[in-house]
């Protein structure tokens, strides 16, 4: 099969952004999504857009050089949807999960493309009330895409974790700072990407699953981190929804930088730093397990596993000079500030149970940071 990648601006951004809708009155979630999106102009290319759920929706920035820029154009379809939800008794949600809504009770959106996830994974499908982050950035050769794709696997455990937003699921701690994690890699093309470096792999792949009757299109291959022919992007797909701009921003920088760097080291020799599968699917889970407490482990030998906070400290200082050829030098430092202050299930868990933490989601999404008084 062969897939058409078509080149962007090296390191350009993108950001989308999934928001759940709450009725104000019983704080369960509401499917709103149609009357939100006709108030909004919203529709499928526009910046404000239905997802799975009637729910949620999306917010889409532009493509930006700069990850302020992104923030700046989310910002502005955020105020857009806040004027509509205020006026129909609605709240606004950036988690990966609603904290007590049942998964089975939310009405999904009829379509070919959500037909088609509802009927191939039945049960899985009715549990899909989660929310996410992706970011997409930029890659100027199809040459590079995959071996970008598989060297961000690596840092997976710093990209899940700085978002984990989803302890509670239907009114019980999971134990789980992202079980958002859990519940959407059981979906028959999602989960962790296929070691690949070469362009014909992937099409040979997506070949094989489009004649074995699982995809139709390539768009239905739906990793964690994955290449995006038709944008020219890698997207990174890790993250659970956040409440606040600036952890959004952070999370948008953290991976463009880390895409920045693997791009340079591979224009360098052609090589990358990785690991092994088996080790990646460990990370994943340790991380979505345990959040910024995990224990990450690493290619190097001499120290196989580190402390995710420590570990994260480190690799800012090592991304810094490219936050300031990237310009997201503030957002990218934001990340030390929630490894400190504490990330969104950490908040949740604090505030003191499911009902506290919808409380907070609803006072937090939107805000600017979490800790702006």
């Amino acid at each position: 099969m062969l897939i058409d990648f078509a080149p962007s601006a090296q390191s350009s951004v993108g950001i989308e952004w999934e928001l759940g809708l709450v009725d104000l009155a019983t704080g369960e979630l509401v499917p709103a999504a149609e009357a939100v999106l006709e108030a909004c102009d919203g529709g499928e290319e526009q910046p404000i857009r239905k997802e799975y759920l009637q729910n949620m929706i999306e917010l889409v920035s532009g493509v930006h050089r700069r990850v302020g820029d992104a923030l700046v154009d989310l910002a502005g379809n955020l105020a857009v949807v806040q004027r509509v939800t205020a006026g129909l008794g609605l709240g606004l949600i950036g988690s990966g999960t609603h904290p007590f809504s049942k998964a089975a009770d939310q009405q999904r959106f009829v379509g070919p493309r959500y037909d088609v996830v509802a009927d191939r994974n039945r049960y899985w499908g009715n549990q899909m009330a989660i929310c996410g982050t992706h970011v997409h950035v930029g890659v100027d050769h199809k040459d590079k895409a995959l071996p970008i794709t598989y060297g961000l696997v690596r840092f997976y455990p710093y990209l899940l974790a700085l978002s984990c937003a989803s302890p509670f699921w239907e009114g019980e701690d999971t134990g789980y700072a992202s079980q958002r994690t859990m519940i959407f890699q059981q979906l028959s093309t999602n989960g962790l990407p296929y070691p690949m470096n070469r362009w014909s792999e992937f099409e040979d792949y997506a070949e094989d699953l489009y004649d074995s009757g699982m995809i139709s299109v390539p768009a239905e291959i739906r990793w964690d981190i994955r290449p995006s022919p038709r944008f020219g992007t890698v997207e990174n797909r890790t993250a659970d929804s956040v409440p606040t701009l600036a952890e959004l921003g952070c999370l948008a920088a953290l991976t463009q930088c880390f895409v920045e760097h693997i791009s340079r080291t591979y224009a360098q020799d052609q090589t990358y730093e990785s690991l092994p599968p088996w080790l990646v699917r460990e990370n994943k889970w340790r991380a979505a397990r345990y959040g910024m407490d995990a224990q990450v482990i690493t290619p190097n030998p001499r120290k196989r596993q580190v402390p995710l906070r420590e570990g994260l400290l480190q690799w800012l200082d090592r991304l810094a000079p490219i936050s300031r050829d990237l310009g997201c030098e503030d957002e990218l430092r934001f990340a030390a500030t929630l490894a400190e202050r504490g990330t969104s299930y950490e908040r949740q868990r604090a505030a003191g149970g499911p009902e506290q933490a919808l409380r907070l989601l609803l006072a937090e999404t939107g805000r600017e940071s979490p800790f702006a008084r």
